[in-house]
């Protein structure tokens, strides 16, 4: 666990330890923005917002979660941020129209479905659907977490993740029998 001491002093503007902070996040916070960005300048762009946000935030970090996990967050907001500014993703829903996603009919790969083409097929997903798929699957968020940085409704999520698992779950079926690419 870190340090309380080591916050306390990034909370007074201690270059030395802010940097140690930097340093020991800095690479995984990279990873996590270049999964929804798919592009190093913008993750890194992304990763660098993050920190600047955090450490002007500090004051805000409670202890309530780990520092790291409180930083993903920050990182993932500052990605899809820039994502919709970009407006290549995030399509507004209509969700009169939307039915509630019914929760998990199971989930299971075959055998012989290599975890690269699970990534690649995760990625080859339409925007909407790969955002809510990564924060649940890869991220591990729960769907009240996902409206919240999303800016949708649960509803909305259930449905996104539910649409996203059914056409990832047909992709990997034609990887798996040969009728995809």
């Amino acid at each position: 666990m870190l340090q309380t001491g080591l916050i306390d002093r990034c909370r007074e503007n201690d270059r030395k330890a802010q940097l140690t902070l930097y340093n020991k996040y800095s690479e995984g916070m990279y990873y996590v923005a270049y999964r929804f960005l798919k592009d190093s300048f913008e993750a890194e762009d992304a990763m660098q917002e993050g920190f600047i946000s955090a450490f002007s935030k500090l004051h805000q970090f409670t202890g309530d979660v780990t520092f790291g996990a409180w930083l993903k967050r920050i990182v993932i907001n500052k990605s899809i941020d820039k994502l919709k500014a970009k407006k290549a993703t995030l399509v507004s829903i209509d969700e009169g129209v939307m039915a509630v996603a019914e929760e998990d009919q199971g989930w299971e790969v075959s055998e012989g479905i290599e975890m690269d083409h699970i990534k690649a097929e995760i990625e080859a997903l339409p925007e909407k659907y790969r955002c809510a798929i990564m924060l649940f699957l890869v991220e591990g968020y729960d769907h009240e977490e996902i409206s919240e940085i999303l800016g949708i409704t649960q509803v909305t999520s259930r449905t996104l993740v539910h649409r996203g698992k059914k056409k990832l779950i047909n992709a990997l079926q034609e990887v798996r029998y040969g009728t995809g690419s």
